[in-house]
């Protein structure tokens, strides 16, 4: 037997229950996979937040999806052309059959793909100028507090300690971070951002120097220093920077960033803080340099001081001219006291004769006039005043008395005129609805007669018969009736009984007609034909 044939008794399946089938067998059959290959047609995120790109190698191709969250919390971004390790789930795309990976994690594969990813970041950061030279700032030459942002269970920080208590004693704030691993990255651009943040004067002292260190490692391990967060939050902290991450021979991009790249934690320490011990000999020998020049100065001015005294005249000589002024001055002083004295008695007594009795009630009598003449002015100003707050209020009642009257007339005439257009509209509802009575009568009446028209029982009026079966079925053929059938004839004034004769003839088929069914077919399909009560009428 031909394949089709054998596969008829297989159950039908529609097309979306077929790719639901095919979609679940991939799952179940793949789970979590791992693909290693070249991105291919990355564009960047939908505008959804979605990356739609495929896998490739030399041979085949399989599409791939991120979706928008897991594409957030990534430590590495796709880029085309850099071959990955992705890590997900097969499954398949019913909407065009095809099967794709749905990537929960990617990573650059070996060093030389993260190499190049760290070139190319490198050039895009280094094009908006993060590593300009003009942006670095100048180291404190002695912090009061060193922020330190590194792992606090390391050895990185015992060293930081150590070398500070040996070099110059400060206050060390640690942030702890983890310096390797998923969420590293985010953590280290938190503790500089968080350490930038801290306010002035604050509970939390804020830091004069930061330093981000860690430990040596491969690039695998030192990775989270090289992601762009922690790069922005270096190249963007107001306050002095020391990258010191790894050894002297590992570069990572926050070395570019930072203010100043020291080649291991411990020499990160060494700049941070001068030696306590040289600044002392330093300071000692600066002092004793200071005394003997402050007693070389004293000397050189005593020196001068006595030169000085020797080239002066006598003091008797110098004094001789302005005591004799003083002697004629003293000897001038009791003329001219009593000169003053006269001149101001003949002043006080000029002014003590104006100030006469009379002259006083003079003005306290040129004062009251004024006063009686301004209180008059006051009264008659009033009086005018209210006059004419008199008259103007008058006018007001009168404009109001007519507003108020033509108001009251426009009510009237606005409710007149209301009242006509509502007996007009009733008039015209009332004729409408006779109109649409009439109609609808007349409707109704046409609909009778048409439906009189109409009736079978008009027929039945005509002379003619209307026959059932014994189940009150209409028969339309001879055929349908057997011997002996018991049926019911209804005519225009009643209805009567009669049963079919039994040695009747079968029907001879005419020789042109169709064949007709047989007669146990036919009154099987008879059976079931749906008649419509006798007493109701048809339109049809």
């Amino acid at each position: 037997m031909p394949a089709a044939e054998k596969l008829t008794n297989t159950p039908e399946l529609t097309v979306s229950e077929l790719s639901s089938a095919l979609k679940r067998t991939v799952e179940d059959t793949y789970g979590h996979v791992r693909v290693r290959g070249e991105i291919s047609g990355f564009r960047g995120p939908h505008s959804s937040g979605h990356c739609y790109f495929a896998l490739k190698d030399e041979s085949a191709k399989i599409e791939a999806v991120i979706w928008k969250g897991v594409h957030a919390r990534m430590r590495f971004k796709p880029q085309e052309g850099l071959e990955v390790i992705a890590t997900g789930k097969l499954t398949t795309y019913p909407g065009s059959s095809k099967y794709q990976i749905v990537i929960e994690a990617i990573e650059p594969a070996g060093v030389g793909a993260l190499m190049a990813l760290m070139e190319e970041r490198k050039r895009k950061l280094g094009a908006e100028g993060l590593f300009d030279e003009s942006r670095k700032q100048l180291l404190p030459w002695l912090p009061e507090v060193i922020g330190v942002v590194t792992s606090p269970t390391g050895a990185v920080i015992r060293d930081i300690l150590h070398r500070l208590q040996d070099r110059f004693p400060r206050r060390v704030l640690v942030w702890p971070v983890k310096v390797q691993g998923e969420g590293s990255a985010e953590q280290v651009a938190a503790a500089i951002r968080g350490f930038n943040a801290l306010p002035e004067g604050g509970r939390i002292p804020r830091p004069d120097l930061l330093i981000v260190a860690r430990g040596g490692g491969s690039l695998e391990d030192l990775w989270s220093f090289n992601e762009e967060i922690v790069v922005r939050a270096a190249a963007d902290s107001m306050i002095p920077l020391i990258s010191a991450v790894g050894h002297e021979t590992d570069i990572t991009l926050i070395d570019f960033a930072a203010d100043k790249r020291a080649p291991t934690p411990t020499a990160a320490a060494e700049m941070a803080v001068p030696v306590r011990s040289e600044l002392f000999v330093e300071v000692t020998a600066l002092a004793r340099r200071t005394m003997i020049c402050w007693q070389r100065s004293q000397e050189g001015r005593r020196n001068e001081l006595r030169a000085a005294a020797r080239a002066l005249p006598a003091a008797a000589e110098l004094l001789a001219i302005p005591r004799q002024r003083l002697d004629s001055a003293a000897g001038a002083l009791p003329r001219g006291l009593k000169a003053n004295t006269h001149a101001h008695h003949r002043r006080f007594s000029q002014a003590s004769a104006g100030l006469t009795l009379k002259v006083l009630r003079g003005q306290v009598a040129h004062a009251r006039q004024r006063l009686t003449v301004s209180g008059e002015r006051i009264t008659l100003s009033t009086r005018a005043l209210l006059r004419q707050r008199r008259d103007r209020f008058a006018g007001l009642e009168v404009r109001l008395k007519a507003s108020k009257l033509a108001n009251a007339q426009a009510q009237r005439n606005a409710i007149a005129r209301d009242r006509e257009r509502a007996q007009r509209l009733a008039e015209r509802a009332r004729r409408a609805l006779l109109t649409a009575m009439q109609r609808l009568e007349a409707r109704v009446a046409h609909s009778g007669q048409l439906l009189s028209a109409l009736s079978y029982r008009g027929v039945l009026a005509r002379g003619f018969a209307l026959v059932r079966d014994a189940h009150g079925h209409a028969l339309h053929a001879a055929a349908a009736v057997g011997p002996n059938a018991h049926l019911t004839i209804e005519f225009a004034d009643g209805r009567v009984g009669a049963t079919a004769d039994s040695d009747r003839p079968p029907a001879t088929p005419e020789p042109d007609s169709a064949p007709k069914p047989a007669p146990r077919e036919t009154k099987t399909m008879a059976a079931k034909r749906v008649v419509k009560p006798v007493d109701q009428g048809s339109l049809f």
